[in-house]
């Protein structure tokens, strides 16, 4: 339970260090902490000239004990950032990666 609680707090604090990245006029960032059934994200929302923009930035789940990440919108290294706040590589799931591909990524691969 102690590292449910950890993973909780690191991804929550890791998206909102995020969502204070400069916006464009018209987009809105929204956060979103699903604490009940662990699904954290930073979305975009909002009108770019005349394109609707609605979708994940970041995204994370946390499942079996372990930190997924689901969608990676950014330049950055999450999983580097996870582990530079006490998240072991082995909890660390690259969900965006076809899981016959997650072996060769050196983290969890469920």
């Amino acid at each position: 339970m102690a590292n449910l609680d950890k993973y909780r707090i690191c991804i929550e604090n890791l998206l909102k260090e995020y969502d204070q990245l400069p916006e464009d006029d018209g987009i809105e960032s929204q956060l979103i902490f699903d604490r009940e059934h662990d699904h954290y994200q930073l979305n975009n929302i909002g009108w770019q000239a005349n394109t609707r923009i609605c979708g994940p930035v970041l995204h994370f789940d946390i499942k079996n004990g372990k930190i997924l990440i689901q969608h990676n919108g950014t330049e950055f290294d999450l999983a580097d950032e996870l582990m530079a706040m006490g998240v072991p590589k082995q909890n660390i799931v690259i969900g965006f990666h076809h899981p016959r591909q997650r072996k060769y990524t050196g983290f969890a691969v469920d």
